[in-house]
């Protein structure tokens, strides 16, 4: 499986950006899809995870503002950024869990897509 991320860019704080990621054949609609974000000096970490149920997990820096969904037939994912801070400056990373349920924690998943860079100037 391989994963096409696309959607980052630049924008001013309090702007929107929606990321896509697209799987290359069906990822199977039981795996629950991720996203994670690493800022330069720092640890990957969290951003959401939409399970395959559609229930969804957000990290407290992202919650009300990010928001997750997923198109099963299209084998994509989406995510939702509005309300965007400096502070989301980071490159963004797509990723198919393990199992129908899946956390924060990066080895609960199994393909990764390519980063996509998030600017958001103040």
């Amino acid at each position: 499986v391989q994963l096409q991320a696309s959607g980052g860019g630049l924008v001013q704080a309090g702007g929107s950006l929606r990321h896509t990621c697209a799987a290359s054949k069906r990822t199977s609609s039981n795996n629950a899809m991720g996203w994670f974000r690493q800022a330069p000096g720092k640890e990957r970490e969290f951003v959401g995870c939409i399970n395959w149920n559609d229930s969804t997990n957000y990290s407290d820096s992202v919650k009300g503002r990010f928001t997750l969904s997923r198109d099963n037939a299209k084998n994509t994912v989406y995510l939702q950024m509005n309300s965007l801070k400096p502070e989301d400056t980071a490159v963004y990373y797509c990723a198919v869990g393990l199992r129908p349920f899946a956390g924060r924690e990066p080895l609960q998943y199994r393909y990764w897509g390519q980063g996509t860079q998030v600017t958001v100037s103040s």
